[in-house]
């Protein structure tokens, strides 16, 4: 048996719903809400925006019963990404079918289009997960089927695994962007293009640092700030950069700069978006591309920031 993956390399951009009911790190509730999140599900998909990323933890499964709400009224196709959570409780490897049925309730769906695992955790082998996400396809509750947070060696092997069933690895969701180049470093990007595993990118815009409107004085709120505090006084030449290539492609923002250079580097990225503005930036990062020289200036500009 095998699935198509072909549909993942066609999106060039999706949508990440981890703030979509976070209360702890995004402070849903407080600062916006379940009409602002419906705001920016409606200007996603009609900027043609049509994969949504979330999973079981996002909200404690806020995020996705969010998204089965929206569905009930959207017409136009939507593509679904959710994830497994591996937690170390989670001893028997019938618990994987459990958690995405219960996912599928959320959504209100029959199937999702993606269905991954979110981490590598102990004690459970990869290839114990492998073969029921290989069950999960086989009865028809997932399209596809990837990994995320997975290092190269952690990734052949479930490669490995979900080949002996002809079932292909889709992809590989992993965090990447200016300031964390390690995927480059490591060879784990290199080797995605190799197997034809779609990377997708989260945190694509640093949670918020490249968009420029943090600094040392002005740090990210909770632990967002306390996480990038020792990044941000070395952040302004980068951030000059972006503006200055945003300039030259006709008034491009940093987060779009940051988006596009993603996309140049043949990746997917699902930035979050809790607004319909938020959406809207988001999607200005779609329908052109930075030249090799813009790819190389940023290249050379982030290269201090990445950890080998």
């Amino acid at each position: 048996m095998e699935t198509s993956t072909r549909f993942l390399h066609a999106i060039e951009m999706g949508v990440g719903a981890w703030a979509w009911g976070d209360r702890i790190i995004w402070n849903y509730g407080g600062s916006y809400a379940d009409k602002e999140v419906r705001g920016a599900f409606d200007l996603s998909l009609e900027k043609g925006i049509r994969l949504i990323d979330t999973a079981e933890v996002y909200g404690r499964g806020r995020s996705e019963r969010l998204i089965g709400e929206f569905l009930k009224d959207t017409e136009v196709p939507v593509l679904l990404a959710t994830k497994f959570m591996p937690f170390p409780w989670r001893l028997l490897k019938s618990s994987l079918l459990r958690a995405l049925r219960h996912s599928l309730e959320r959504l209100d769906v029959e199937s999702v289009d993606l269905y991954q695992i979110h981490f590598p955790m102990p004690p459970i082998s990869i290839e114990t997960w492998m073969n029921e996400l290989a069950t999960a396809v086989k009865e028809g509750l997932t399209r596809t089927v990837g990994v995320s947070n997975y290092n190269q060696s952690q990734m052949l092997q479930a490669y490995s695994a979900l080949a002996r069933h002809e079932i292909p690895l889709a992809s590989n969701q992993v965090e990447y962007h200016l300031l964390d180049r390690r995927i480059e470093k490591s060879g784990l990007l290199a080797r995605c293009h190799e197997l034809d595993i779609r990377l997708i990118a989260y945190s694509p815009l640093a949670m918020g640092l490249l968009t420029g409107k943090y600094s040392v004085d002005s740090p990210p709120p909770g632990t967002r700030g306390r996480r990038y505090s020792r990044i941000l006084p070395n952040l302004p030449p980068l951030l000059k950069i972006m503006t200055q290539i945003g300039q030259d492609q006709g008034g491009k923002t940093n987060a779009q700069i940051a988006l596009n250079w993603l996309i140049c580097k043949k990746t997917m990225p699902i930035p979050g978006a809790k607004n319909a503005k938020q959406a809207e930036q988001n999607a200005g990062a779609l329908g052109w591309r930075l030249t090799d020289d813009q790819v190389a200036a940023l290249d050379e500009a982030s290269e201090e920031f990445t950890k080998e």
